[in-house]
């Protein structure tokens, strides 16, 4: 499944420049946007949809930060998701933008584990770039189902709003900073940035993307295991670590 990074790229960077653009032209989110040229009762059900969808994705990221709280600790996963649920809401309620989001920057550092996987396992090289070229793929449920389920978390509706919604905070952070419809001569250093950061942060989305699939193949895949639970995905795990014992100083 390496090739559907390499067609995501594009899709993603477009539609990311296209909603940063908006956001930080008009100084609106995407919603007042579509507001202001689309029925109410239409702009209200795409909320309500991208609502559903969000929920059930965080929901989703919490158990699994549930999960792995579970692994290292022994206690039962659900009072961490709780407690991650809680603390997550709180940060945003009374910390400042700049403040979290500086942070979450610092902290996307930590996606760069799983490149570090890709020098521990025992990685196909010559199957791994002929799968970022040559699509193949068995013709089944459970292929389509990997490949929306790809699709859907890389060219996600939240994307689009978050991208929009970022532009207009970073606008309401800066006394001087204005939206370009009210300030134009800033057009063309603006539009140059939000390509270059559109540009390179997908490109490293992806780059973190394709680790995570070929890590994936060489681990779970190479024991023929499913990714069941999250205790299963660590005891395979381990037994694919187990060379990089002799690497250690204890």
């Amino acid at each position: 499944m390496l090739w559907t990074m390499v067609l995501t790229y594009p899709l993603m960077s477009a539609v990311q420049l296209v909603s940063g653009e908006i956001g930080r032209v008009t100084g609106c989110g995407l919603a007042k946007n579509l507001g202001d040229i689309l029925p109410r009762w239409t702009v209200l059900t795409l909320v309500a949809l991208l609502f559903v969808a969000n929920t059930i994705n965080i929901g989703a990221n919490l158990a699994a930060m549930g999960a792995a709280a579970q692994l290292s600790t022994g206690a039962p996963a659900l009072p961490f998701t709780i407690g991650f649920a809680v603390i997550s809401v709180t940060l945003q309620m009374f910390i400042s933008y700049a403040t979290y989001a500086r942070y979450l920057k610092w902290l996307t550092l930590v996606l760069l584990a799983y490149v570090a996987v890709l020098f521990v396992a025992d990685v196909d090289w010559l199957a791994a770039a002929k799968g970022l070229v040559m699509p193949s793929f068995p013709l089944n449920g459970d292929s389509f189902t990997v490949i929306v389920a790809i699709l859907g978390t890389t060219i996600s509706p939240y994307l689009l709003f978050w991208q929009s919604s970022q532009e207009v905070e970073e606008i309401e952070q800066d006394p001087q900073a204005k939206a370009l419809v009210r300030a134009p001569d800033g057009a063309n250093r603006e539009i140059r940035r939000i390509r270059l950061d559109t540009f390179v942060g997908m490109a490293v989305s992806n780059v973190v993307a394709l680790a995570i699939i070929t890590s994936t193949a060489a681990t779970l895949h190479r024991f023929h295991e499913r990714a069941g639970s999250a205790k299963l995905v660590a005891g395979t795990t381990q037994r694919c670590s187990m060379p990089m014992k002799r690497w250690m100083p204890i």
